[in-house]
């Protein structure tokens, strides 16, 4: 269920009318070479899960396989990434709280970010908890929402009327299929690229668990099942129902304005339940998230030594505090800093997530060749090794390429270049100081 929750987040219920908007109906293929990325990625982490389980995860794998400084730098941008989540999720969760309830949105932000924060330094079962309900109520919803779409769409539905919408002539009305062209494709595949990410929290979370190779096999061997059913389904019945250049879709989110499009009353009160249980949800998994992977960090002596202790429960108390305080801190920012300065600091992790892709695959080149060589056969293994390996690193370069190309985002690539720039100069040094060598931990 925690792998579930991590890949469906407010950026599939509302962030996809962008994606929707910029390449229409064509969406649906960007979504699948995105989710594509993703198989094989987890794919690759999986088979390094399986073979050693960790909470520092692929943070642990890189140290191993390529050296402290790639293990270093994975972990320590992964760490930012997360926290940076925070004030982010926060908000969004006061915006809605605020408009039902009243007081001022910060209130909101920082009553949710200290329930959330108590309940993870409760017990690490608190976290599995409070995932396998707010897991639960998305794909109660996702599912019910493609039923009722293709229920309407075929004219089983009673009232909804949308069998001759522009939407559903995918090849005629509104310009066709790819009504701005393959570029616009590529274009819209950079803004779901990140919506994937937090898929990988499961491998984290596994090491905490009571059978961690059994809950990585299944989560790694249904990806492909997830994102087809949760992105692929949700977002095909979104573009059949809704005209991709509709208004609506910029002023409502993709889901509520194909629920209203249909006519299911109460639309707009639906989806913000939705949305504010996933903002619960990723915000509660960047609290959690951010604490193991410092930790682990720390426990390997690439962090704050204070930073590994632990209750009598297990749970890395300063870990949580410490990646709390920051997150507090960013929310702060978020409603005193001109909002220009805070933009800033979120493009800083515009690309973070194709950073930790890389490091994943190329960590998985190495540790596999020793896996080989020592005749260990971990339960997943990747396909087609290693050619499906590289074809996932010429993929990520390949998006790199476009992200350069494309003025949009030119900014979130520079920050995000310069940032993992500055964290490696830092990773190389401290491997320099403590004297171990590339892949001395293999």
């Amino acid at each position: 269920m925690i792998s579930i929750a991590g890949v469906i987040g407010a950026g599939l219920f509302v962030g996809s009318a962008s994606a929707v908007a910029e390449a229409g109906p064509g969406v649906l293929l960007s979504y699948a070479l995105a989710g594509l990325l993703v198989v094989l990625v987890m794919r690759m982490l999986g088979e390094m899960a399986t073979a050693h389980p960790d909470t520092g995860s692929f943070s642990t794998y890189a140290d191993r396989a390529l050296g402290r400084w790639a293990g270093f730098s994975v972990g320590w941008l992964y760490w930012w990434f997360w926290v940076l989540v925070i004030p982010v999720e926060a908000t969004a969760a006061a915006d809605i709280l605020s408009s039902w309830i009243g007081a001022p949105q910060w209130v909101w932000a920082l009553l949710v970010t200290l329930a959330l924060t108590a309940s993870n330094l409760a017990s690490v079962g608190n976290y599995g908890e409070f995932e396998f309900w707010f897991a639960g109520i998305k794909v109660v919803a996702i599912v019910g929402f493609v039923v009722v779409g293709v229920l309407a769409v075929t004219g089983v539905l009673p009232g909804a009327d949308v069998t001759g919408t522009p939407g559903l002539e995918l090849t005629g009305a509104a310009g066709g299929f790819l009504p701005n062209g393959f570029s616009a494709v590529l274009a819209a595949m950079l803004l779901t690229m990140f919506s994937f990410m937090g898929t990988e929290i499961v491998t984290i979370a596994a090491a905490e668990s009571p059978d961690p190779l059994r809950g990585v096999r299944r989560a790694v061997n249904s990806v492909i099942g997830r994102i087809a059913v949760f992105y692929l389904c949700s977002i095909a019945v979104v573009v059949a129902i809704v005209p991709w250049n509709s208004p609506d879709l910029a002023e409502h989110g993709s889901f509520q304005a194909t629920l209203q499009a249909i006519g299911i009353p109460g639309a707009a009160t639906i989806m913000d339940v939705v949305i504010l249980t996933a903002v619960a949800s990723c915000l509660n998994s960047a609290l959690y998230t951010a604490s193991r992977m410092v930790f682990s960090l720390s426990v390997r002596g690439d962090g704050p030594r204070w930073l590994s202790h632990v209750s009598g429960r297990g749970v890395p108390y300063p870990a949580i505090l410490a990646s709390t305080a920051v997150g507090f801190v960013a929310v702060v920012g978020n409603y005193l800093l001109p909002d220009r300065i805070f933009e800033l600091l979120l493009a800083t992790s515009g690309a973070l997530a194709l950073v930790v892709y890389a490091f994943i695959a190329l960590s998985q080149l190495s540790a596999r060749r020793g896996l080989d060589a020592a005749g260990e056969r971990p339960p997943v293994r990747m396909w087609l090794f290693p050619w499906l390996t590289y074809a996932a690193l010429a993929f990520i370069a390949v998006v790199l390429v476009l992200m350069v190309v494309l003025p949009g985002q030119r900014l979130q690539l520079l920050l995000s270049f310069v940032l993992t720039a500055a964290v490696v100069a830092l990773g190389v040094r401290h491997q320099r100081r403590t004297g171990r060598r590339v892949g001395a931990g293999r």
